[in-house]
C-alpha cells in the first residue's frame, strides 16, 4: 500500500486512468456509460465534459474542504457543497456546448445535465478526501479518474458500433451484450490492479 507522497502526482494519474479506473474498477458512472456509448463522437464529447467537470470541480472542492469547512468545523455540510459546486459547473459546460457545439448538444440530450448526478464525479470528490490527498494529488487523481472514465467509454462506444452490423443473438442484443462486454473491459483493466495502487 502506497502513500499519496510516495507514488508521486504522475503515477496517480496513471493509477486513477488504468489500474484503478473510476469506472471499470469501482462502477461508478455506470448509467451515463451505458446510455451514451452508441456512437463514438458522442461518448467522446461527453468524456471530454467528465474530465473537464471532475478536475475543476475536484480542485474547487478540495479547496472549500480544506480551507472553509475543516476551520470552521463543517465536515458534516461536504456532501452538501461539493454536489452544489458539482452541478454549477455542469451548468456552466451545458451552456459552453450549446453555444460551440449544437450538434454534441442534442447528440448528449439528457445525459448532458445527468453529469451532476453522475456518482464517478461526487466520488472522486469524497475519494480525494478518505485519502487525504494533497491539492495537487487531487487534482492529478480527479484528472486521472475522468481521463479514464473517457477512455472507457469510447472503447464500449468503438466495440459497439463495431457490432452494429454484427449477428448477435436474440436474447443478447441490447443491454444485454453491453453488460457482457463492460464485464469483459473490466477484467481487462483489472489485470493491471496492483501495479500501483491508491487505496
Amino acid at each position: 500500500m502506497n502513500a499519496p507522497e510516495s507514488i508521486g502526482v504522475v503515477a496517480i494519474f496513471f493509477a486513477a486512468a488504468i489500474t484503478n479506473n473510476i469506472l471499470l474498477t469501482m462502477y461508478l458512472g455506470m448509467c451515463s456509460f451505458l446510455a451514451v456509448s452508441r456512437q463514438v463522437k458522442t461518448a467522446v464529447g461527453l468524456g471530454m465534459a467528465v474530465v473537464f467537470v471532475m478536475t475543476f470541480t475536484s480542485a474547487i472542492n478540495w479547496v472549500i474542504y480544506e480551507y472553509l469547512l475543516v476551520p470552521y468545523k463543517l465536515e458534516y455540510l461536504m456532501y452538501i457543497v461539493f454536489i452544489i459546486v458539482i452541478a454549477s459547473f455542469v451548468q456552466l459546460v451545458e451552456m459552453i456546448i450549446e453555444r460551440v457545439s449544437e450538434t454534441l448538444y442534442n447528440a448528449l440530450g439528457i445525459f448532458l445535465p445527468l453529469i451532476t448526478v453522475n456518482c464517478a464525479i461526487l466520488g472522486a470528490a469524497l475519494f480525494m478526501i478518505i485519502r487525504k490527498y494533497t491539492f495537487l494529488s487531487a487534482v492529478s487523481f480527479s484528472a486521472g479518474s475522468g481521463v479514464g472514465w473517457m477512455l472507457a467509454i469510447i472503447i464500449m462506444a468503438g466495440i459497439r458500433q463495431k457490432m452494429a452490423n454484427s449477428k448477435v443473438p436474440k436474447g443478447l442484443e441490447g443491454a444485454g451484450i453491453t453488460l457482457i462486454i463492460a464485464g469483459i473491459m473490466s477484467m481487462a483493466f483489472m489485470g493491471f490492479t496492483g501495479m500501483i495502487t491508491l487505496n
